[in-house]
């Protein structure tokens, strides 16, 4: 549904996307996981045919952003970070109002105001004035008026972006039901690991590169055992012995020692016997994307 080959895209002398290259597949909900500043905002500009890559290309529903944008923008749905609702209409009047901008009126618009307010628990709220609206429930209102043209591909930019995490959750099960119910292929940029973790594919981008890609469960199966996170005065000299001593992948960041070894709590006595006075406190947990993505780029997600 979406294709993305070779893409490169520079700001004068900096490159912002290198050689990036991924498919989307029909009905699937694919991520963009990063930090701030690691490429995941001029690939959803490009997608939303905002920008024109500087190489390489882009296809959604077989149009290619650069050539065709008109028909890309005619399949695709979008939701910025930055919220656009009209605060001082009700619900139903943002919507209304956008449905004018696609060409809808009369009885097709109605239905599709109907269907868009169903599908996103927006029924009750029909009459409210956004500006009453929680967070969360002004985010359900953007995709509502996402979906009015009944488009094929939603594009989502950090779109639960200063929610709390309970209206996080719940926006992630209506994208979900999105997928699910009607088909709708979601492609959404994120930085937080819960909402990634949701996701059916995503890729790791670092610095404008993909440094991993695949399902949530294929990312953190390739951290065998556990993780193991070590505080200490000296973290380069601990990682060092550590390496040495135990054959382990250890690596030296802020303070910590991360090491990647099966039975974590084992391994968490012997190593404190092994270098008395060395470790100032433990943590110990099961991979998570944060830890692949540590592994990848040496980088922190958040």
């Amino acid at each position: 549904m979406i294709g993305v080959q070779n893409l490169t895209h520079r700001y004068g002398d900096r490159v912002a996307l290198s050689d990036v290259s991924f498919e989307v597949k029909k009905g699937e909900i694919f991520g963009l996981l990063g930090p701030n500043g690691g490429g995941k905002s001029s690939l959803f500009r490009i997608l939303s045919t905002m920008m024109v890559p500087s190489e390489g290309r882009a296809e959604i529903a077989g149009f290619d952003v650069a050539r065709d944008p008109a028909a890309v923008r005619r399949t695709v749905g979008v939701v910025f970070q930055t919220q656009s609702l009209d605060k001082a209409l009700t619900v139903e009047e943002n919507l209304r109002a956008q449905g004018h901008l696609h060409g809808l009126s009369g009885a097709t618009l109605r239905g599709r105001m109907a269907n868009a307010m169903e599908r996103l628990g927006l029924q009750d709220r029909r009459k409210d004035l956004v500006e009453t609206l929680s967070g969360g429930l002004r985010r359900r209102v953007e995709i509502a008026k996402a979906l009015l043209h009944k488009p094929q591909v939603l594009l989502m930019d950090e779109a639960s972006t200063g929610l709390d995490p309970a209206a996080r959750r719940e926006l992630s099960h209506h994208i979900e039901s999105l997928r699910d119910r009607a088909g709708v292929t979601i492609l959404l940029t994120t930085h937080i690991l819960g909402e990634a973790d949701r996701c059916d594919r995503l890729v790791l981008l670092h610095e404008g590169q993909i440094v991993a890609q695949g399902s949530p469960t294929e990312l953190r199966s390739r951290i065998g055992g556990d993780v193991v996170v070590l505080e200490t005065s000296d973290a380069e000299s601990l990682a060092a012995g550590i390496r040495q001593r135990f054959g382990a992948t250890a690596s030296a960041r802020d303070g910590q020692v991360r090491v990647e070894i099966a039975n974590g709590h084992r391994f968490i006595a012997e190593v404190v016997e092994a270098f008395p006075g060395a470790v100032d406190s433990v943590g110990l947990h099961k991979p998570s994307l944060e830890d692949v993505f540590v592994r990848e780029t040496g980088a922190s997600i958040e």
